[in-house]
């Protein structure tokens, strides 16, 4: 039997080009394989050589038997977290349970490639041989944090690119699986706990960090692109448990628990009554009493949130620490003031439950006496006998902890918008005698015309609910509305409060005008009146402010995102740092602190209307208006100017939020624009991406659904529209989260400068306390505050929420710019943004000592640093993070 050499050539490399000029490792060198074709013994000559050369070419296509294709090895470094207890119990098991071994061969966690290709012949993506890792027996109990594990893979010389490895976790417990590198160049940053496969039999999928659109994304790849997504959506069914990954919406109706009382319950938030966003579904059963009402998470099942948007093990032990502090900071001065009703004898009691000031000397020794006590609030005076000075108020409504109130008064009287037939006359009770003597010289009229008059108004959203929260012995409101005349010097002067009750009786007023002093009399008058415009503006910041328009109007963005946008999609790569631990701090939100007889009900004048407040804001909120530019000139702050250089011109000159704000808006917006025209370069593009459009869409018509027919949801139709929704979504994560949340505590932490509720009304010259009060009007104010226990609860929680983590990511921190390695316009913009940052610092720093701002720079005042770019861990009143994380 004759044989015939036949020269077949190997591929040129295992992966493209693309990939091939950044490494030098892997094999790429031409293989020669040699197959024997068996040739006829011998040919009659019946045979034509046209014949011939036919069956030589049948012998070809039939008889040639080709060899095992080439393999080659690929090495990977596969980077986890470790837990050293847990990882030492399971060491301790493996090593007493020596049998296991025998009895579980197939313990491990196996990986497979995924080739970015398509097999011509099955049709589908090629995958390789199953790689595997067991390091249960050789556990690094010693290691850090993360440690890598050398991997090895065998595919074929045809493989082609890998674009996704497939990983089946066998092991007993859930493991961090950090990031995979392929080679030392290709990258898979996982970022996602992986599950036993007992309990999650799908195996995790998970992509390169090259971005793709969905209609660019390699032909081996798309499958595994829609069954990801697939995976993550929930329907509407079924009870989630930790491990899940499963994101789907609710209405909110787990605040409240009347099983445990009738008066626990609350009505559920969501739907035409009460328009509110949706949340991430948990599942968990109803209560007995209202089968419409989620039962309260506890022990046996505790509050879901998907897997991956659960705190990190660093970000947890911050906020248990902080829990800690706070417990011990309030448990003895709880055991000293035990008694609810404990008086505050004087100013010096409650400066006594702050620390004295620092000792300047080198080595500082904290007195026993100092040791459960809170750390001053360094923001605010704390003089003797010092309540709220007529400056810093008006400073506070613009560099303080609720900087986006205040609005330019454009009708004189105000008039409310409340249905006059339930809640009385709209007209209000202010008048220009109230005001003439504090104008310098100008009428209302000039002085609108002048744009000089600006007011906190907080009549509508608190009138409705005051019969409520006045029925309580220890919670006494007013609707407020405050005016603020705009002085020579760029300051904010109070010249009138509104005072409004419910209209009972119709022979008693229902509404009161309380002006600046003249004598002793008036002067505490007026002191209570800011006292109460303080407690409106403590629960309209923390509500409407914080919750609502930043926590609660984020999640359906959120949700939805990781819904119908793939990791894969550019526009995914670039909200996830803003998306992180939100979902995590909404459901411990509702856990504790926006529920029935939780942290909001229990320090603020709402109590059981808090959230029924939100729902009545919600009405009013747009997200068209969400953006800063958009926002100054609703509230008639700004003017749209062209010439100015972020387009509009301030009103207020020295308004060190906008000021700080816009140096920040700009640079989002220019970091957007940059990456949404690289990617979408024309509106046939933003109209082909289905998953964008799909995100879009649900996030409005399903998270948003109570105010889906609104006229005023912007299109998403040009790269355009697009840069202003991903610009607004990323500065309400950022920037302002940030200012309304890192204040807290320095800001709020002196009550009787910003009191979180009151207790007594202002006394008329006919009520029976009237007496009382001019005897001892210090006394009778201080009889108005929280009590010391509850201050003390108020600064423990205040101290937690304005933590910033160890593991915090702030706004410029870029950490996977691996994802554009091929893209160096991409990380050029990251980079611009990131230095952009660093000199927004520097600006702000700048502007803090410049004496010609008077609201952030003077004898005794504070300088605004709550949009200063960076900080480092702790309570710092400053540092812009990534996302709404606390």
């Amino acid at each position: 039997m004759a044989a015939t050499k036949i020269e077949i050539s190997g591929p040129k490399s295992l992966f493209s080009n693309e990939f091939l000029c950044n490494s030098t490792t892997l094999l790429v060198s031409r293989k020669r394989r040699t197959v024997k074709v068996r040739m006829p013994v011998a040919a009659t000559a019946a045979f034509s050589a046209v014949q011939m050369e036919a069956k030589l070419i049948e012998l070809d296509s039939i008889k040639v038997i080709p060899e095992t294709p080439v393999q080659f090895a690929v090495s990977g470094q596969v980077t986890v977290e470790y837990d050293a207890m847990e990882q030492m119990k399971e060491l301790m098991f493996n090593w007493w349970d020596s049998s296991k071994t025998a009895i579980d061969a197939r313990r491990g966690v196996f990986l497979q490639l995924v080739s970015s290709d398509i097999d011509p012949w099955m049709g589908k993506a090629k995958v390789s041989k199953e790689a595997i890792l067991d390091w249960s027996r050789d556990l690094p109990i010693n290691a850090d944090k993360f440690v890598t594990h050398e991997v090895q893979f065998l595919v074929d010389g045809n493989f082609g690119v890998p674009g996704a490895i497939l990983v089946t976790n066998k092991n007993s417990k859930e493991f961090y699986l950090k990031s995979i590198t392929l080679e030392g160049f290709l990258h898979f940053d996982c970022q996602s706990w992986v599950q036993p496969e007992k309990f999650h039999p799908e195996k995790r999928i998970f992509f390169t960090n090259k971005a793709y659109l969905p209609n660019e994304t390699p032909m081996g790849l798309r499958e595994l692109r829609e069954k990801e997504l697939r995976e993550l959506r929930g329907n509407g069914e079924g009870v989630r448990v930790l491990s899940d990954r499963i994101y789907d919406y609710d209405v909110y109706n787990d605040l409240g628990n009347p099983d445990k009382g009738l008066e626990f319950a609350r009505p559920d938030l969501g739907g035409q009554r009460r328009p509110y966003p949706r949340r991430c579904r948990t599942g968990r059963p109803s209560t007995n009493l209202d089968p419409k009402s989620e039962s309260p998470a506890n022990e046996m099942m505790p509050m879901y949130v998907p897997r991956d948007e659960a705190f990190s093990d660093g970000k947890r032990r911050t906020v248990d620490a902080g829990s800690r502090k706070g417990m011990m900071n309030n448990l003895f001065p709880s055991f000293k003031h035990s008694i609810e009703g404990d008086p505050i004898n004087s100013f010096a009691d409650i400066n006594n439950l702050f620390k004295e000031s620092r000792n300047r000397s080198s080595f500082p020794v904290e007195s026993t006496a100092d040791a459960f006590k809170f750390d001053p609030p360094n923001i605010v005076s704390r003089e003797a006998s010092c309540c709220l000075r007529d400056d810093e108020f008006g400073r506070f409504t613009l560099a303080g902890m609720n900087p986006i109130s205040i609005e330019r008064l454009k009708v004189f009287p105000p008039v409310s918008k409340l249905d006059p037939s339930i809640y009385g006359p709209t007209q209000s009770a202010l008048r220009e005698e109230h005001l003439i003597s504090h104008l310098d010289g100008m009428s209302i009229q000039q002085a609108m015309e002048k744009k000089k008059l600006f007011t906190l108004d907080y009549h509508d959203v608190f009138l409705p609910f005051l019969s409520s929260i006045n029925a309580h012995p220890n919670r006494k409101a007013y609707a407020t509305r405050t005016i603020f005349l705009l002085t020579q010097f760029g300051t904010l002067k109070p010249i009138a409060i509104e005072l409004s009750l419910p209209s009972m009786n119709p022979f008693k007023p229902s509404k009161q005008v309380i002006t600046p002093p003249v004598d002793a009399t008036s002067n505490w008058q007026w002191q209570l009146a800011k006292g109460h415009v303080c407690s409106n503006d403590s629960g309209a910041h923390e509500l409407i402010q914080h919750w609502l328009r930043t926590h609660a109007c984020m999640e359906p963005f959120i949700i939805a995102a990781r819904r119908h946008l793939s990791v894969m999609h550019p526009i995914h790569k670039l909200l996830h740092p803003h998306m992180r631990y939100t979902m995590d701090i909404n459901a411990r939100a509702r856990e504790l602190l926006i529920n029935a007889d939780g942290i909001i009900e229990s320090l603020f004048s709402t109590k059981e209307s808090s959230m029924e407040i939100t729902s009545l804001a919600y009405k009013n909120w747009r997200f068209d208006m969400e953006s800063l530019p958009a926002d100054l000139i609703r509230r008639g702050i700004a003017e749209q100017d062209p010439t100015e250089p972020h387009g509009i011109k301030l009103l207020i000159e020295d308004y060190p939020y906008a000021n700080d704000g816009l140096l920040i808006w700009s640079a989002i917006e220019r970091l957007v624009k940059d990456y949404v025209n690289h990617y979408y370069p024309d509106s046939n593009s933003i109209r082909s991406d289905s998953e964008l459009n799909t995100w879009f869409y649900e996030s409005i018509n399903v998270g948003h659904a109570d105010l889906r027919h609104e006229t005023w949801w912007p299109k998403l139709s040009t790269p355009d529209d697009l840069v202003s929704i991903l610009a607004t979504l990323i500065w309400i994560s950022s920037a302002k989260h940030a200012a309304l949340n890192f204040g807290q505590y320095h800001y709020g932490g002196y009550v009787p400068v910003r009191p979180p509720y009151m207790r007594r009304l202002i006394p008329n010259e006919d009520d029976p306390e009237y007496s009382n009060f001019v005897s001892d009007p210090e006394g009778y104010f201080l009889s108005s505050l929280p009590s010391l226990k509850e201050m003390t609860f108020l600064l423990s929680v205040l101290d937690m929420l304005s933590t910033h983590s160890d593991d915090e990511e702030y706004l410029g921190d870029r950490k996977e710019l691996s994802t554009w390695r091929g893209n160096p316009e991409i990380i050029e913009a990251f980079y611009r943004f990131s230095m952009e940052m660093k000199a927004i610092e520097k600006e702000i720093d700048r502007r803090n000592s410049d004496p010609k701002l008077r609201n952030r720079c003077g004898a005794g005042v504070a300088p605004y640093q709550l949009l200063v770019p960076f900080s480092g861990p702790g309570v710092s009143c400053r540092g812009v993070p990534n996302s709404i994380s606390i």
